[in-house]
């Protein structure tokens, strides 16, 4: 499945060098990217529904993660808000910023148009139930972030001039190490590297300039408005360039402030409209609820009947917030801590509110307000398996019952989540680029005005087959990072262990209360 497809599709303008330029990119990676999508996205029929084994993968990661910390992400909750409360903050303590501003720097690389499109596209192919499941998924993917998370403060590296390197790279590399594993553990820290460059530069960036060029520009009068000519898409990527070059070439403390105070308000605006939405039509909220649970296990028109519904919500939570994949906790990594595992439950906050709350309140929105538009594009999924309409076009719709200015305030949803998304991404991109190539001044600057440059770039070009191929090797990460976790799980039960014995005030291990 591919991200940009949920997304609002326009190409370069027809004819001309830059037409011609996409399409000849295009048709280049057009193989490259069907062949490396169809094995990482290789699907099983199962009761005649197509269940994708990445996902499976996923979920079963995060199941036995949930079940080896006996549902950490339910026992730990309150101590998770304790900590990214900022109560028990130390000042002191190794690292760059707090637990709150590496939360929202996690949270801005997750949170963004799949928050938006994704969801509505997995409530219409798998009905109302698709957001139990949904959110069930999600539930169980605070598991994997406590994991990944935990071990990406374990094992990072402090330089010296207090900076952070940390994530998958790291831990890969000198937690297997540990294990006797040093080869194999260095072979899977530099391929992560490599494809974490890749698509920190492509999905993270040229993608989100993409998005936020084109919803803008769908607003102020399209071709026929003043950002409708390849002049405008060039001007605007630039202007976003400067905007994330000045944010990311402070580093980790310069993109926390920035994602610290940009992630809460835009989360609270998203959350706030769909609650006038559904405040609106509360008459219909209990027929709605009743629709998600019915829809849950005894779904209709839904090809594999319960499990398709299953595989149609876990799927898009698992791709929404990237639990198991690794990424978030290159900025987890930075949190300023002397235990590990604090990180962890702070982490586990990461799927709550981008699955459990942003997601959910999309699919809620749309159930609830049950638009002609949904209604017609469920009536097609129904009758051909195919939906017609692009995601985008139905949470608007669904919002419009309620607030017919919505599409400015969506375009501001998506600029801003976009931007957020791309600052984060290049924080991640410069992480492995570093672990490839060393951290000289050099070395940090260059990848910086690349991937500036590719945000002028994606602007511009489209570049849908150089996307897909992004998504499928991001989600091929699963394999060697979940692959990792089970390895390094006896490091982080003791973290664990360790942790509680010191909140305790003993020097060994005990069952403490979280």
């Amino acid at each position: 499945m591919s991200f940009h497809r949920l997304a609002i599709d326009y190409s370069a303008a027809d004819g001309g060098t830059i037409s011609s330029i996409e399409t000849a990119i295009n048709n280049a990676f057009d193989p490259i990217s069907a062949a490396v999508s169809s094995f990482v996205f290789f699907t099983v029929n199962i009761g005649g529904a197509a269940v994708p084994l990445i996902v499976l993968w996923l979920i079963l990661g995060a199941v036995v993660f949930t079940v080896t910390f006996k549902f950490i992400q339910f026992r730990g909750i309150k101590r998770s808000l304790i900590l990214v409360s900022g109560k028990e903050d130390e000042a002191d303590a190794p690292g760059e910023v707090s637990h709150f501003r590496a939360l929202t720097a996690a949270v801005s690389g997750t949170v963004g148009l799949g928050n938006i499109a994704g969801v509505a596209v997995a409530v219409t192919l798998g009905g109302p139930g698709a957001t139990l499941w949904m959110i069930l998924a999600g539930l169980l993917g605070m598991a994997s972030k406590f994991v990944e998370c935990t071990l990406g403060v374990k094992y990072r590296d402090i330089n010296e001039d207090g900076t952070v390197s940390g994530g998958p790279m790291k831990y890969l590399t000198k937690g297997l190490a540990e294990r006797g594993l040093a080869k194999v553990g260095k072979v899977m820290a530099v391929f992560y590297a490599v494809i974490i460059t890749f698509f920190a530069i492509s999905g993270g960036n040229m993608f989100q300039a993409n998005q936020t060029y084109a919803q803008v520009r769908s607003v102020t009068g399209g071709d026929e408005g003043f950002l409708g000519s390849d002049g405008a898409k060039a001007v605007f990527g630039l202007v976003i360039a400067i905007i994330i070059g000045l944010v990311i070439i402070g580093g980790m403390k310069s993109i926390s402030a920035v994602t610290a105070k940009l992630v809460p308000s835009m989360a609270l605006v998203y959350v706030v409209a769909c609650g006038v939405v559904i405040a609106v039509n509360f008459r219909s909220v209990p027929t709605a609820f009743g629709a998600i649970f019915d829809g849950a296990f005894s779904p209709e028109g839904v090809a594999g009947g319960v499990l398709g519904v299953m595989i149609i919500g876990f799927q898009r939570a698992a791709f929404s917030n990237e639990a198991g994949l690794g990424s978030a906790s290159i900025a987890h990594s930075a949190v300023k801590t002397r235990h590990p595992v604090t990180e962890g439950f702070v982490a586990m906050l990461e799927p709550f509110i981008d699955t459990v709350v942003i997601c959910t309140a999309t699919a809620l929105t749309i159930v609830i307000a049950n638009t002609v538009s949904w209604q017609d594009q469920r009536a097609i999924v129904a009758e051909t398996g195919e939906l017609p309409a692009g995601g985008v076009t139905l949470t608007s719709d669904a919002f419009e019952t309620v607030l017919p200015w919505f599409p400015y305030v969506l375009t501001l949803a998506v600029a801003l989540f976009a931007l957020s998304t791309a600052i984060t991404w290049a924080y991640y991109g410069l992480q492995a680029w570093t672990s490839l190539f060393g951290r000289s001044r050099l070395s940090r600057n260059f990848f910086n005005l690349m991937f500036c440059t590719f945000t002028v770039i994606g602007t511009v070009l489209s570049l849908g087959s150089v996307l897909d191929f992004a998504d499928a090797t991001l989600f091929l990460l699963a394999l060697v990072n979940i692959s990792g976790l089970y390895l390094l799980l006896p490091v982080v039960k003791r973290e664990l262990s360790d942790y509680m014995a010191v909140r305790r005030g003993e020097s060994k291990a005990v069952d403490a209360e979280l």
